[in-house]
């Protein structure tokens, strides 16, 4: 499983694209990723937003009150949400398709990043998830976890280099 290790590897968070847009099979093998991500008791939870329109990721970019503001230079934006009404760990199920969107965009040489939004706040001290249910006409059984910023990489970014993963981290056996 060579080809694996070097996506995970390679991908880095992409926070600058050019302005080439995306096509429609790029997003389209992208969100087929997400939609088969695991997820808990096969409920699949998670559903997505998907947004191209100019004006609408700039407005997705002032949703909270810092560290989305790269989004308006995205091609594209996928809002992915959860349905509370639907399972207990949606949270868990859109992380899970978060990141096979991250390694899918990798895979196909495209730049990624996400934006987390649960539990932040906009400017005003609003909820930014509600900023975004609003501006995207989104049920209030949604619950809004990320965007991922999709395009083509405008910046070089190194590799993860494996010399500094903190193995400090991993237990065996016991703490």
């Amino acid at each position: 499983m060579e080809r694996f290790s070097e996506l995970v590897r390679l991908r880095r968070s992409m926070r600058k694209f050019t302005d080439e847009p995306l096509e429609q099979g790029e997003i389209d093998t992208i969100l087929r990723a997400a939609l088969m991500a695991p997820s808990s008791k096969g409920l699949r939870s998670f559903e997505f937003v998907v947004v191209t329109r100019r004006e609408i990721i700039a407005a997705l970019s002032r949703c909270k009150a810092q560290g989305a503001d790269f989004l308006s230079g995205a091609a594209a934006a996928v809002v992915v949400a959860g349905d509370e009404e639907v399972s207990d760990a949606w949270i868990e199920d859109a992380s899970v398709a978060s990141t096979l969107m991250l390694l899918q965009a990798e895979d196909l040489g495209l730049g990624s990043c996400w934006v987390q939004i649960r539990e932040r706040k906009d400017a005003d001290g609003g909820d930014a998830e509600e900023n975004v249910r609003k501006l995207l006409g989104m049920p209030g059984q949604m619950r809004v976890l990320s965007i991922i910023a999709l395009g083509h990489k405008g910046m070089e970014r190194k590799p993860q280099n494996e010399d500094k993963l903190r193995l400090d981290k991993v237990h065996r056996e016991k703490w």
